[in-house]
């Protein structure tokens, strides 16, 4: 499994570094196609999953084009790849999770920042199945949960096991490769794994021989203040080319409000572009998302973010011992003027 993610990782960065060889050297801020567009390398933030449908809306439905780009998508392989590829310029933008983004340019200063927001809650949090002795956060002591070592699940949990008036200690993680985890749940031999929760009919999937009922303890529900995944770019590109910065993004999440406004639709585009899509799956995951992307109690515009919740989230990583105290300030993770505003 560890080989499958590494190999993913490695044609993500040898796809790119084609390109980059392709485009020469004005790759870095984008070099400009034949018929006049801007060439734009994005990154995904793992895969191609149906959560990461809407860039594909937003290319078949010529958002990209109109706003003067030529988009090459690639499926990433985590936050921190992603971020990776994105400062050495082998991508102009990528998504990750905040609060993964967060916790890396807080241990290494990274020249990338975020520009807007994907979700505005996290999907983070535990899944398990029914009969496995999980069915709230109260059942948590005493059990094991199957997840990869320094995930957003894994890092966070002290913070949601405090929310939740539970020991962290008296939880077990057992260090588990993320393509195997449904599975692993399925077989019994953990109570529960660490999932974004529009995993879900990923691991119902899995269990399709017993169907059992997927349990589901997501951080975001006490824990509101956590954002998902973020748009990023190279720092440079924000401080340099703003314009650019605002266009792409304002592409994207035309994309992303006609997937939270069509889940199937959005499905049939992403099968369209990776012929081995379970339309069922991704649908189901994009119906999940929408939520996430506007929770019921948000009022502000696709995309938003704002200094009062980053500087939230950079508390809670304090709190937690994730990063040092005072390691990060918004402006370190956020280009805030570049996000979109009510």
């Amino acid at each position: 499994m560890r080989l499958r993610r590494s190999v993913i990782a490695l044609m993500a960065v040898l796809g790119l570094a084609l390109v980059s060889a392709c485009n020469g050297d004005d790759n870095k801020d984008g070099a400009a196609a034949g018929d006049g567009l801007q060439k734009v390398s994005y990154l995904t933030s793992f895969n191609t999953f149906g959560r990461e449908a809407y860039a594909y809306v937003a290319l078949e439905k010529g958002y990209f084009k109109d706003a003067g780009f030529d988009v090459k998508i690639t499926p990433g392989s985590g936050t921190v790849d992603v971020m990776k590829l994105v400062a050495g310029g082998q991508a102009d933008y990528g998504i990750g999770d905040f609060t993964a983004i967060a916790i890396t340019l807080a241990k290494q200063k990274l020249p990338v920042t975020t520009v807007g927001m994907i979700h505005q809650r996290s999907m983070a949090g535990i899944m398990s199945l029914e009969g496995l002795g999980i069915n709230g956060p109260k059942d948590l002591p005493g059990k094991t949960i199957g997840d990869q070592p320094g995930s957003t699940n894994t890092v966070m949990f002290p913070v949601y096991a405090k929310a939740v008036g539970i020991d962290p200690k008296t939880v077990t993680f057992l260090p588990s490769p993320p393509p195997g985890l449904p599975a692993l749940l399925a077989s019994g031999k953990v109570q529960g794994i660490g999932q974004f929760m529009v995993g879900e009919p990923l691991i119902a999937n899995a269990d399709k021989e017993k169907h059992r009922k997927v349990i589901t303890l997501p951080y975001g529900k006490v824990l509101p203040d956590l954002y998902g995944n973020a748009i990023i770019t190279r720092s440079d590109l924000a401080k340099d080319h703003p314009d650019q910065v605002k266009k792409f993004s304002n592409a994207l999440l035309k994309g992303l409000q006609d997937t939270y406004a069509d889940p199937a639709a959005a499905a049939a585009i992403l099968k369209k572009y990776v012929p081995n899509t379970d339309l069922a799956v991704a649908t189901k995951e994009l119906e999940i998302m929408k939520e996430y992307i506007k929770p019921e109690d948000f009022k502000g515009p696709l995309g938003e973010v704002t200094q009062e919740r980053v500087q939230k989230v950079i508390s809670l990583l304090e709190e937690s011992q994730a990063i040092g105290k005072g390691a990060i300030k918004p402006e370190d993770v956020v280009t805030l003027n570049l996000a979109p505003k009510s």
